[in-house]
Order: structure tokens, then sequence, then C-alpha cells
């Protein structure tokens, strides 16, 4: 049953006439209602009806009914299912009535072509059997409503023939929502806030930076369009990219798994490369903060005014940022800053109002919120656990795992949940690696049943004896803990009709439990299914009886190969990597991208220090206008020796949007400024795919640290001791601070999709060990101590260097130095206390500190 009148009667145990409860619990989707000037009389219209449906009367006229569709009462709108559902005693039968009335015309000229579009003012004529008179209006015995209507249906039961023509197909009536065309299915959308007075540059859609200029296409380069208009699902995977490759290098440096990898991860080649430029370019990270931080906020004030959550279905996030939660019956007035939207049952959230929000400790409320697509420039993300049973999906196999991999991926990697449970059945193994921790795969329908039959009983069990009547009501107050947290499964396969009413049965509790099922059919009708949604061939997400049709948001077989390929290759136990040779180098793993020339006749043409303040040598002054903009270029281009897509250069630099031809002149300001090498090169040049890329004689002292300790100790460090300890020493003398340390507030945002937070530490810290390392062979422990040090003023954290200070400390002889060092060491630990192996190490090296750390304490 798609009429969400019915849910609501479901989820709240509401027992009121089904046309009461429609008008009480409207639906996600519906078609605009018209907004032309004759509602106030249409309104005035319904309400003598209501007087009529009071006194119970009815007059037939022959076998032969009629019914007027009703404008819209709050957010609920008329539709055929209902219809029938009413006044046939099924909603299946809304095909009769769209048989009797398919392609007549009706009173404002337009032609019913399709079930989904239907607008208030229209007559339908009902089957025979048709019940319920008081919503049924006869031709000749209607006297309650106008004589204008009584002619209108008048006039319409002479088109009984469906012989008349005029009036062409698909004739637009009045009103901005209106549609008789089948290929305009509205959405009804939150209504946009009033642009401000002086209006600020708008936050496009992701992906859409350049969409001021048909020159725009030019500069694809076959750049998956799937991720660069998926802001949502792409941040989500790029964050989650990001953690795993810093976890690889973690691992790496502690060579905890498979071997040292060095400090770069695989670079990306083909569809990953592709991939991972349409993630850096498409990903709304901010977005996913604001989301996150307004749902946690209002979780928190409903909280502290001792409300439960709502239920919410959906949530569209607007182009201009504000956010709308659409409620599945109206829940009274929003705490502030929260205001109420169009209706009761739309909760409204400014961006401004959102940027105010602070990191809540509270636990995700909607954890199961997934994009769907987008209507206009507004997002869909539907509540997958609200949903009172199953949400079906049709189309082709491979359009509907489309859907599906999209949905997993978001869900699996999004920045607005704490803990989740994805059951993927019929597809998606490959996806396990992008979350371990959250995808499971199971082989068939009886694995599923089976699985799912005992944890409905769990949670069902679980939340009777903690006292809550639903999932929302154990995640705030005080109860709340993350037990609650929701089980999203999807079935990519349709089961037979005999287990498809197994699993109904099962799903028919599981909104309230916190489970949500989407299931693929590749028919139209999936028994059991609450909510039915079709993905067409040209990627239109369509659910014809609930009136809506998104631009789906889709991940392509693939598009999902290569972003699986990007976290495998991340992965220290699956990617490339291995060991050979002492500390565990890994041969060419560990071969930085970018050598530099480090012999006096590799002087660089330009030089530029990254590691700590930004400077560049070699270059005039740019204009100081535009200096900013080019130093962040260049920056971006030195960290990126594999080339730089223009689509992720001008999204880095310009994020909230750029126009191809502001682009392109920097691009040129850029080449002018670095110029040409002696024979005529361009030092900054463009590549077979497109991509832009550096000369070899633009260098930065990042690429010559990373040089100097490859040659040190898998280069021509390895045969001579004397040239290992220079270069790694030059090494250690080129860390000058963190990373661009002066960088001007508001800018380099691109650093936070970046690892060299994390390669830097590690690099300094393998520097000062091999250095120490080097010094302690002669039984040089002061020499070690400087080098350890040097390298703890870029990586403090790094508790390897702390282990070899202490060893140095200790060969040094002197126990009070080395009681000194445990004492700051153990100061340094805070409350966490010292880790395990390092106080192992003190146990070995200084049996009695703890005698100091009570003494001191």
């Amino acid at each position: 049953t798609p009429g969400l009148s019915q849910l609501g009667q479901s989820m709240e145990g509401n027992q009121k006439p089904s046309v009461a409860a429609a008008q009480q619990t409207p639906g996600i989707f519906a078609q605009q209602q018209e907004q032309a000037a004759g509602t106030a009389s249409a309104l005035a219209e319904q309400a003598g009806q209501a007087a009529a449906r009071a006194d119970g009367g009815s007059a037939a006229h022959g076998d032969t009914k009629y019914y007027r569709i009703q404008p819209p009462e709050g957010r609920h709108h008329d539709s055929l299912w209902e219809i029938a559902d009413r006044h046939l005693g099924d909603g299946r039968r809304y095909k009769e009535i769209f048989e009797l009335n398919k392609d007549r015309v009706q009173p404002d000229g337009s032609k019913l072509s399709e079930a989904s579009l239907i607008r208030p003012g229209w007559i339908m004529e009902m089957p025979g059997d048709a019940r319920g008179g008081e919503l049924v209006e006869m031709p000749d015995e209607a006297p309650n409503v106008s004589e204008q209507v009584r002619q209108q249906i008048s006039d319409y039961a002479r088109t009984g023939d469906h012989a008349q023509g005029g009036g062409g197909s698909g004739a637009q009536g009045g009103g901005s929502g209106a549609h008789g065309g089948g290929d305009n299915a509205q959405v009804s959308l939150p209504e946009q806030r009033p642009a401000p007075a002086t209006p600020a540059t708008p936050a496009p859609s992701a992906g859409q930076e350049h969409a001021a200029t048909p020159a725009a296409a030019d500069h694809s380069f076959g750049l998956p369009e799937a991720l660069l208009t998926a802001p949502l699902l792409a941040a989500g995977l790029l964050g989650a990219l990001g953690r795993r490759r810093r976890q690889a290098l973690w691992q790496s440096a502690l060579g905890s798994v498979g071997g040292r990898r060095g400090m770069e991860p695989p670079t990306p080649t083909g569809d990953a490369q592709d991939v991972q430029d349409a993630l850096l370019v498409g990903a709304d990270p901010e977005g996913v903060r604001l989301l996150d931080r307004a749902l946690r906020g209002l979780a928190a004030a409903l909280t502290a005014e001792s409300r439960p959550l709502p239920v919410v279905y959906a949530a569209w996030m607007g182009g201009n940022g504000d956010l709308h939660l659409q409620l599945a019956q109206p829940a009274g007035k929003p705490p502030a800053p929260w205001q109420l939207g169009q209706d009761q049952t739309f909760w409204m959230l400014a961006r401004a109002d959102a940027e105010r929000y602070e990191d809540a400790d509270t636990a995700a409320p909607y954890p199961g919120l997934v994009s769907l697509g987008t209507m206009d420039d507004s997002r869909l993300l539907l509540n997958l656990e609200s949903v009172p049973g199953i949400v079906s999906l049709g189309g082709t196999e491979a359009d509907r795992t489309a859907v599906f991999a999209s949905v997993a991926a978001e869900l699996a990697t999004n920045g607005w949940s704490d803990r989740m449970t994805i059951t993927l059945v019929g597809f998606g193994e490959d996806l396990t690696p992008l979350a371990p921790n959250r995808i499971r795969h199971l082989d068939g329908f009886e694995d599923l049943f089976e699985t799912m039959s005992a944890e409905t009983r769990q949670r069902r069990g679980a939340l009777g004896a903690a006292g809550h009547d639903s999932v929302l009501t154990g995640r705030t107050g005080p109860a709340q803990h993350t037990r609650w947290a929701p089980h999203l499964v999807l079935l990519a396969t349709q089961p037979s009709d005999e287990d498809a009413l197994r699993l109904a049965e099962l799903a028919a509790d599981a909104g309230r439990l916190g489970i949500g099922y989407l299931v693929g059919t590749e028919g139209t009708d999936l028994p059991g299914a609450a909510w039915e949604m079709r993905i067409t061939g040209e990627g239109k997400l369509l659910a014809p009886l609930l009136g809506l049709e998104l631009e789906a948001q889709t991940l392509p077989a693939a598009q999902r190969r290569a972003v699986v390929e990007l976290f495998t290759d991340a992965d220290p136990e699956h990617g490339p990597g291995g060991s050979d040779g002492p500390g565990g180098a890994s041969g060419t793993a560990n071969t930085p991208p970018f050598l530099v020339d480090i012999s006096e006749q590799g002087r660089p043409a330009v030089y530029a220090r990254l590691v700590g303040s930004y400077e560049i040598i070699g270059l005039d002054a740019p204009d100081d206008d535009r200096s900013a903009l080019l130093h962040e270029a260049l920056a971006l281009l030195l960290l990126h020796r594999e080339g730089v897509h223009p689509r992720v250069l001008s999204s880095a630099l310009w994020p909230r949007g750029v126009t191809a031809d502001v682009r392109d002149a920097l691009l040129e300001r850029l080449r002018a400024w670095l110029g040409t090498d002696p024979d005529g090169t361009p030092r900054l040049a463009t590549d077979a795919t497109g991509r832009l890329t550096l000369a070899k004689s633009v260098v930065s002292d990042l690429d010559v640290l990373r040089s100097l300790y490859y040659e040190a100790t898998q280069g021509r460090g390895v045969g001579s001791r004397q040239v290992r300890g220079r270069l790694l020493t030059d090494a250690l003398v080129l860390v000058r601070g963190p990373l661009l340390a002066d960088r001007p507030e508001g800018r380099y945002r691109w650093l936070t999709h970046e690892i060299i937070d994390a390669q830097l530490p590690l690099l300094v810290a393998d520097t000062g060990l091999a250095l120490s390392e080097f010094h302690l062979e002669k039984d040089r422990a002061e020499k070690a101590i400087e080098a350890l040090n040097a390298a703890l003023r870029t990586a403090p954290a790094d508790e390897r260097l702390w282990h070899e200070l202490l060893r140095a400390t200790h060969a040094t002889g002197d126990p009070d130095r080395l009681r000194a060092l445990a004492a700051d060491l153990v100061g340094r630990s805070g409350a966490r206390g010292v880790p395990p192996r390092t106080e192992a190490l003190l146990d070995e090296l200084l049996p009695t500190w703890r005698d100091g750390v009570a003494a001191a304490g």
C-alpha cells in the first residue's frame, strides 16, 4: 500500500477513518498542488462537501458514479490508489479507474495519461460498485456542490465513449505545479527561503562548478558524473578512504601487518584515478558536517525538553543549504533554531542556523537517512529505517544494482551515523572493503530470513524490557546508547511470492524496531511492499503512485569496481606490499612517486619550501591580488606529482564553485608565472589524460626529503655507511615545522582530503629513527638523542621515537637523566596513562620508575 495514510495508521495505531488519517499523515511524495487564485473557493467548496458527508446522503444515478479530485489538505493529495482503496475496498483497483478515464478531456482541457498524474478539480468516473456516497458525486443529484461543478460532472459524463479528440495530449492547466503530460511527475518540494538582499555566492551542486559555461563539458575528461553529482556519498567515500590510508600508514610504521609499504599509498590509475578525482570534485564534507550537527543538535534539544524524537520519513537538502525534515505526522513546534516549514509536518533549519551548531554529545538520531536523488536543486534522503514495511525497487538488474550499490556505499561510509549493520543479499560482496565493520553479505533468502527473524525477536524483546515503544525513544534521554543502531537490509533479487509474504510479515513491525528493507523486483508488484519505486534506463527514480520523479543517485558497476579498488589497494592486509631487507623495506612499494636528483647537477630551477613556512625560490613574486591563489595552486600540484585534474584543482581553490573562464585565467597566470625551462619546455604541462603536471625542474623540500630518505635506506646509503649518515642528516635538517605552517585562514581546505598530515610525521620519525640507529652503532648516544629530539618536534606522538629516546638515554649511563625523561613521558601521557609497550620498556630500563611517579603524584 503506497498511500501513506494507511502507513500512518499502522505506525501510530490510529483508528480514525481513513480520510481523516490521510489528512493527518501526509505522504512524502505528492503532486504539486494547484497554486492558482481559485484555491480559496475550492476550499470553501470542500467545506460544503464536508457538510454533505456529515448527512451521509448519496443519490444514485443508475450504476454510474463520479468522483471529483479533491484539493489538497495540508500535505495530503488525492491519488487513484487511495480513491480506489476508500471507495472500491482495494487500492489495487486503481487501474480500473484509470482505464475508465484515460484520455478523456477534463474540465481544464487536459487529459489523464498516467495514473500518478491527477489534479484537483478533475472528474473520475467510478466503477458501478463504488461505495462511500459522501465522496462519490452524481452528475444530476449533487445538491451540496456548486452549479459549476455539477455542470462539469454532467459535461464529463457525456465523454464516456472516450472518442472525443480535442484538447491535445498533456495540455497544461493553470498553476505552477500542474502538468498534464505523462513525463513530468512532480515531487512536492519544501518551500525555499527567500534569497538574502545581498546575494552571496551560492554553493553549487557538486560537480557543477563549471555549469555557467558550455565549455564545461570539455573539461570533464570522462570523470564519472554519478559521483560528481553525489556530494554526500562522495564525501563519505573520500573520508573513509582517507581513514583507511592513514590506518595503513600507521600499521606499516608499526610493522604489524605485511611488512613496510612505505609512506605513499599506491597511486591509482585508469578508472580508479578517475573515480578518485570525481570524489575530490564531488564531495561536500561541509554539507555532511552540517547535516550531522543539525540532527544531533535537534536530538539534544528534544532531550533537554523531555520530548521524543518524531518519526522522520525523509529529509530534503535544498540548494541554498537549508534542511527540511518531513515528519510522519505533526509533532508540535520544533525546538529553536528549528522552525515549522510549509506546514505542521515539516521542520526546517536554515543553513545559517545550522552553521552555529557545535558538536553534540548525543546519539545520531536518524542514521538510516540515505540519498536517493535530486529534484531541481533539492536532494532527497529517505529514512529507510522508518519505513513501516518494505520498499521495493523495480527496473533492469543493472539499473537496480547501481541504486543498491549507491545506497549501500553511502550507508557504509556516511558521517551522520554512529553504528549500523548493512546486510547485502544477492549483490555487493565486493563492497565489504568499504566498511568491514558495517557491511555483511548473506548468500540467499533463507539465510536472510533466519537471521532477521532472530534479530526481530531480539529487538522487540529488548525494546519491551527497556520500556521503549521504538528505537527513537531509545536514542534520546538518559537511556540513549548505540544498541539502537539500525539494521538495513538490501535484497537485490526478487523473492518468490511465498518468500515475499514471509518477509512482509517479518517487516510489518520493522519501522519501530529500526530495521529497514529495500528489495529488488523484476516486475511492478511485490507482495507486501509499502512503497514501490522504479529506476528507468534514463536514470529516473519513479514512484508513480506517490508522485515521485528524481534524478536517481547511482553507483554503476564500473565506478563501483573502481571505488572498491581504491579501498583494497589501501588495505595493508590485501594491498600491494611485502617485506625484504633490513627494517622491512618493501622494495619498489616503498619508492616515492617522484625522485629528485640530489646531486649538485640536479639543482632545481624552482624550489618551494612546504615543510614549515611556505617559501618559493627561483620565481618573482606574483601580483599581490592573485598571489594567494597561485601559491595554493602550486602547493596542490607539488603534493601530487602524478598530476592534478583541472576540475580537482578548481574545486580545491574554489570549493563554492567557479566558472570555467575564471579557472582557465588562473591556469594561464600560473603557466606564465612558472615560465619555461631553458629548452623552452613549459614548467606546467598537460598530460595525455588532461591532468596538469609540473616539470622535474620544479621541486619542493618534501620531494627532497623523500628522496634523501629513500637514497639513504634503499639507494646509495645501503652500501656506504658514510653516505647514509650524511643523507639522513641532510634530510632531518630540512624539517622546519608542520606542512605549510603559516597558511592563511580559510584556505588550503583541500588538505583535509589528503593524508600528508599523517605521512610527514611518519617520514620524519623514520628519518630520526634511522639516524639514531646510525649513531648508536658507534655508541654516539648524544648524537642519537639529538636526532630523536629533532624528529619529536614534528612527530611528538610517535611512540617509536620515545622508545628509542629511552634506549639512547639509558645508553648514556645517567640514571637521573633517564628518570627525568620517564617522568616527562608519564606527564605527557596524561589521564590515558603510559601505553603498555612503553610501560614494559620502562620496567626493563628503569625498574624503579613507578616510585618516581608515585613521589611526584
